[in-house]
């Protein structure tokens, strides 16, 4: 493959990830984009605040690139997990439109370096720190990826909605008695082992 198709394809997966995490809070209200439902706090609009500072993050500021007019809660320690809430104040809009920021940011770095070249991780381990586009990209696709796995399980636990993404949702079925039937299997069998 080229270079050029290289990139492409690794854009596939990066963008898959940001849409899902987009698209997961459509049709909600503010509370439930901002509701914690685990107790680690986890809500889909933090997720978003989230992935846009680890896209800011990494595509910006580890290839010297950083972010033009990054808010302070991306670049000073705003304390522990400060980028995986909204505050009142913070709007969905704006966040989204951050979001969206920083990937227009994050695709010129793709677009304007080789997947070859080398920038500085600084809160990785000094051994690991010297990275490439390459490295980063998978780096950042695993991360997004894993966080919108995370946004399935957050909305499905609001609402019921499950899916991979708007118009495909790679399902068996979409009849809830059909669900309840495999919930009920999976039950039975956790039971059965258990009690062996």
């Amino acid at each position: 493959m080229t270079e050029s198709a290289d990139k492409e394809a690794l854009r596939v997966y990066l963008q898959a990830a940001r849409n899902a995490l987009l698209w997961k809070m459509d049709g909600l209200g503010e509370y439930d984009v901002r509701r914690p439902l685990v107790p680690t706090g986890t809500n889909l609009l933090g997720l978003v605040k989230h992935a846009a500072a680890v896209e800011a993050g990494y595509l910006g500021w580890v290839f010297g690139r950083p972010l033009p007019e990054a808010p302070v809660w991306m670049s000073e320690d705003t304390g522990d997990n400060a980028d995986f809430w909204a505050t009142p104040e913070e709007s969905r809009e704006h966040l989204v439109e951050l979001y969206r920021a920083v990937w227009a940011h994050a695709d010129a770095t793709v677009d304007e370096l080789t997947l070859e070249t080398t920038g500085q991780v600084p809160w990785w381990p000094p051994e690991r720190r010297t990275v490439t586009l390459h490295r980063i990209l998978v780096h950042l696709i695993a991360d997004l990826q894993r966080h919108a796995g995370h946004a399935d399980l957050v909305r499905e636990l609001i609402d019921g909605s499950v899916g991979l993404r708007a118009g495909n949702s790679n399902l068996p079925s979409d009849d809830p008695d059909w669900w309840r039937a495999h919930h009920d299997r999976v039950e039975q069998a956790a039971r059965t082992a258990a009690g062996r």
